[in-house]
């Protein structure tokens, strides 16, 4: 008798403790978005939804699911996530391939989470504020731009890009000042932080953090401290408890 292969497959969002229960509300990627489950090891589990075999994986939507439904996790249990997802055949091949072949580790990375979550401070410079104390600190600089303000913009190519070439380079003077006093502070409290690359030129600060969840009041005391210092200047937004992409995450199995 010829065995039929399933149409379905099993997409696997990170891995979490044996005896976490999950929301039976709780949903994933697809259209609709699948019920997410657990496939358990000794130790360890797999949170899992069923997909289609043929349906393409890695839209925009899928990753909003994808990192939704862990940060979810992450703000009641240790979750270890897995970046982009993956699929495997079926329950056997996540039990096996994934969870029983990397139960030790998964274990001891687990333990290290333990009531921690992931936190984000991004900052971003107000252009205005940032540009006048940038000018205000540089006479040569603002010498420049008064010089060329009212001139063509073809007469004056050149001095233009100086000019921001220069405040870019002031810009990205501050942001490391700016970067270290805010890790400083989040230090203070006995966090991890890992520092992230700007993705904005105005970008003041962009610091992941792993903090204890029952220390969130002390975290967001420290960075509204700040926020309320640089009012006006720069923009203080903090972000979490997230999944720990910055601090541990698991592999992709081979699929």
């Amino acid at each position: 008798m010829t065995e039929v292969a399933s149409e379905t497959a099993l997409y696997v969002y990170g891995i979490v403790p044996a005896d976490v229960e999950t929301d039976t509300d709780a949903r994933g990627v697809g259209d609709p978005p699948a019920a997410v489950t657990t496939v358990r090891g000794e130790r360890v589990a797999a949170l899992v939804s069923e997909v289609s075999r043929d349906r393409p994986l890695g839209r925009p939507e899928d990753l909003t699911a994808h990192a939704g439904l862990l940060d979810a996790a992450a703000a009641e249990v240790p979750v270890l996530p897995l970046r982009f997802g993956a699929v495997l055949p079926d329950e056997n091949a996540v039990a096996e391939e994934l969870l029983k072949a990397n139960e030790d580790e998964f274990a001891a990375a687990l333990a290290e989470l333990e009531g921690k979550a992931q936190y984000v401070v991004k900052a971003r410079y107000v252009e205005k504020a940032v540009l006048g104390e940038i000018l205000d600190e540089n006479a040569e600089l603002a010498r420049l731009r008064d010089e060329i303000r009212d001139k063509p913009e073809d007469a004056t190519r050149d001095q233009r890009i100086a000019l921001g070439e220069q405040i870019g380079n002031a810009i990205t003077a501050k942001r490391t000042a700016d970067t270290q006093r805010m890790a400083e502070a989040l230090n203070a409290l006995g966090v991890e932080i890992s520092p992230r690359e700007p993705t904005h030129e105005e970008e003041a600060v962009h610091l992941a953090c792993l903090a204890e969840t029952a220390k969130q009041a002390d975290l967001e005391a420290a960075v509204e401290e700040l926020a309320q210092d640089w009012r006006g200047r720069v923009e203080v937004r903090l972000l979490g408890p997230l999944a720990a992409y910055d601090f541990v995450v698991t592999q992709r199995p081979e699929e």
